[in-house]
């Protein structure tokens, strides 16, 4: 478990009180907003509103005028028009959002949406030929189009009328399309500029309904506006979250029979729809389909008004997941594998890897698990034949598109942003373009860059956890990119237990301070990674949930990160300031000498814990994790200081090599054959002689 640097915010508390006797907020609630600048009434008001008054005109959107006339006009001639998506969950979403409204109109429509694996992403012109030899005039862009300044001039000479909405960054120049609908356009006078394109979509059909029938629009189409943009990861303020958080409600009560069923399907229909069932459940299932080339399916799904159809698709999606779960899995263990013999952490500031015949639908799922494991930039090249296409995605504070500028003479196409990025290479350059983009990120990332941080909103004490605290903090809900879940911390828990589950993929711990206990969970980490033993004093900075089992509710705290408490560190500090001092050879007390020295079964169990955890003959882990496992495991007293010894003494006998930086050990197995005689160890003997020397010292001194 990667260690975490703790921002804590320190809210004024004057200030919360104040917030929560003019606004009725319980303490947390109000410590929260205040922590986020949110801190008086008005400011509080104006972020929390989900009003429907919120929305604003669609009229104001570049082009909405011209669009709607255009699209009126087609509709008006009978033309047949066809709706140009994208295959992730906001393409998917605003496909079909708008191939709904238009049918329901009566206007002939169809949808394409190009297969990820064969296509790629955006406009190409043998879709739009082969959309124009069907029959259809007219294409709607959505989620796409706004750099497509060839294909739509395509279009055009084909005899196809194209109509683009987006929401991703503008080039230099527009499409020479009859209406670019776009709130990123530089002459763009609309409010909000963070609309997903199924926001954006959205608003088209606001506009195309009218004002009269806003309430109508909202009722039909906006579980699926709250889906495609919760799952793009859009900033949920302002118009978003007036769009999400009624979105969410109506999404409660779905009248889509594909979204029902996904539901049902994915165990969550009888639950209170969140955003982070959105993300982490419903999102996964309908991206498996884009990534596993089948997103047609995924459009399907919710174009179709038959239950038992909606039901086999949806059950369907769930099967891709777990195809795209199995695939992702696959890559991940060769990937780790790779990283065993390849990976310094002190040295690498980025990993790129690449493997025959990955799945490259999921390897940016890969890379981005693997970046997080790391805490650095992670790029991943599928290879085929004598070509690869690759994934990345970045760490804040390193730009990857900027990365893979500086290394473009080694690729053949790349593009993507700061945080992630695809491009396709040459198998031939593959080694060229690793020492060229790790050299770059050498000369670009400090070692502080890569520790991730942890937002803590503020210290708390278990008296200010309650059911009712936790279901009043659902007025700052929804969740997401711009404001993300409340992360409180409470310091010198002490560890009572700590319980692996599914398979050791997670923890349940019970944590206790003063006459509270709590069960903590700590997702993704096994037994394995965790950096605190039973009977540690500790730190947790963690979220607050209510979980719901078998007709009974408990407090759960959702860890996001757990740490020693000042009190063992302390503990640390001597016994390295003593092992320190047995190094420079001074003066050890013999309490300190008797600190330091192991005995034979001290040394057994540290050797035992290092050759049974290394892999590939390595082993790194935080020096005072280290010393507490194995303090854990073999029921014995090893300090930090006494570890460092039993070290040193293994070095010595050519067993192993090992450094200590920036507080991680690692530690190298050496090739050795028949056993080592520690009985000579000058190590083992110094300190001998030192405490020796020490209680003669104490002698002397007493009978002067």
């Amino acid at each position: 478990m990667k260690s975490k640097k703790w921002n804590i915010a320190g809210p004024d508390r004057e200030r919360i009180r104040s917030l929560t006797q003019q606004c009725g907020f319980a303490p947390l609630t109000a410590a929260v907003l205040c922590a986020r600048g949110l801190d008086t009434p008005e400011k509080a008001a104006e972020f929390l509103s989900d009003d429907i008054s919120g929305l604003h005109d669609p009229f104001l959107l570049p082009d909405m005028q011209k669009a709607v006339d255009a699209i009126r006009a087609a509709v008006a001639e009978g033309e047949h028009i066809a709706v140009f998506g994208d295959y992730d969950v906001d393409g998917i979403t605003s496909t079909c959002v708008l191939v709904r409204f238009l049918k329901s109109l009566g206007v002939p429509c169809s949808f394409y949406i190009p297969d990820r694996l064969t296509e790629g992403y955006g406009l190409n012109k043998p879709a739009l030929l082969k959309l124009r030899q069907k029959g259809v005039s007219f294409v709607i862009t959505v989620d796409t189009g706004i750099t497509a300044m060839e294909e739509i001039a395509y279009a055009r000479e084909i005899g196809l009328n194209v109509v683009v909405t987006d929401h991703h960054e503008c080039k230099d120049g527009m499409p020479d399309a009859l209406a670019v609908v776009n709130p990123k356009r530089p002459d763009s006078r609309y409010p909000f500029s963070e609309l997903a394109g199924v926001g954006v979509v959205f608003k088209l059909i606001c506009a195309l309904a009218g004002p009269d029938h806003l309430i109508d629009v909202l009722r039909a189409y906006l579980d699926l506006v709250a889906v495609g943009t919760i799952a793009d990861v859009m900033l949920l303020q302002g118009e978003n979250r007036v769009i999400v958080s009624n979105g969410l409600r109506v999404l409660q009560q779905t009248r889509n029979p594909g979204l029902r069923m996904l539901m049902r399907e994915s165990g969550v229909e009888t639950r209170r729809m969140t955003s982070m069932i959105v993300s982490f459940t419903l999102a996964p299932r309908i991206n498996a389909a884009g990534r596993m080339g089948c997103a047609d399916q995924a459009a399907e799904l919710f174009l179709t008004d038959s239950l038992p159809h909606a039901q086999d698709i949806a059950v369907m999606l769930c099967c891709q997941n777990k195809e795209r779960q199995n695939a992702e899995n696959a890559i991940l263990a060769q990937a780790f594998q790779a990283l065993q013999k390849e990976y310094d952490p002190q040295e690498d500031r980025m990993i790129v890897l690449w493997g025959e015949n990955w799945h490259h639908g999921v390897i940016g799922i890969v890379s981005s698990r693997i970046s997080d494991r790391y805490g650095c930039p992670t790029v991943l090249i599928s290879l085929d034949g004598d070509q690869g296409k690759g994934s990345g995605r970045s760490v804040n504070g390193f730009n990857l598109f900027a990365a893979l500028e500086n290394s473009a003479q080694y690729l053949d196409r790349f593009g993507g942003h700061a945080l992630a990025a695809g491009l396709t290479i040459s198998r031939e350059n593959l080694p060229a373009f690793k020492r060229s983009i790790c050299a770059y990120a050498r000369e670009n990332i400090k070692e502080d860059d890569l520790m991730p941080v942890v937002d803590v909103d503020c210290l708390i004490s278990p008296d200010d956890i309650s059911f009712e605290a936790i279901r009043d903090l659902g007025v700052l809900e929804p969740y997401g990119m711009g404001n993300r879940e409340p992360i409180f911390a409470i310091r010198e828990f002490t560890v009572e237990e700590i319980t692996p589950i599914s398979s050791d993929k997670h923890l349940k711990l019970s944590l206790i301070k003063g006459d509270r206990r709590f069960t903590a969970m700590l997702f993704g980490t096994g037994s394995g990674g965790c950096p605190v033993v039973q009977g540690d004093v500790v730190d947790a900075a963690f979220s607050l949930e209510i979980n719901h089992f078998r007709g009974r509710q408990s407090i759960q705290l959702m860890l996001k990160d757990i740490r020693l408490s000042g009190c063992e560190l302390e503990k640390d500090h001597y016994f390295l300031s003593v092992y320190s001092a047995f190094i420079d050879e001074r003066e050890l007390t013999d309490k300190q000498a008797i600190q330091l020295y192991p005995d034979r079964a001290d040394l057994v169990a540290v050797w035992r814990h290092i050759i049974s955890r290394a892999e590939a003959g390595k082993l790194t882990a935080p020096y005072n994790t280290l010393s507490r496992r194995i303090s854990y495991e073999s029921r014995r007293y090893i300090n930090i200081g006494k570890l460092f010894v039993c070290l040193d003494v293994f070095s010595e006998c050519c067993l192993l090599s090992y450094h200590f930086k920036n507080n991680l050990l690692h530690i190298r197995l050496r090739p050795f054959k028949g056993k080592a005689d520690i009985t000579k160890s000058v190590v083992l003997a110094t300190l001998r002689q030192r405490k020796k020397q020490s209680m003669a010292d104490q002698t002397i001194t007493a009978g002067e």
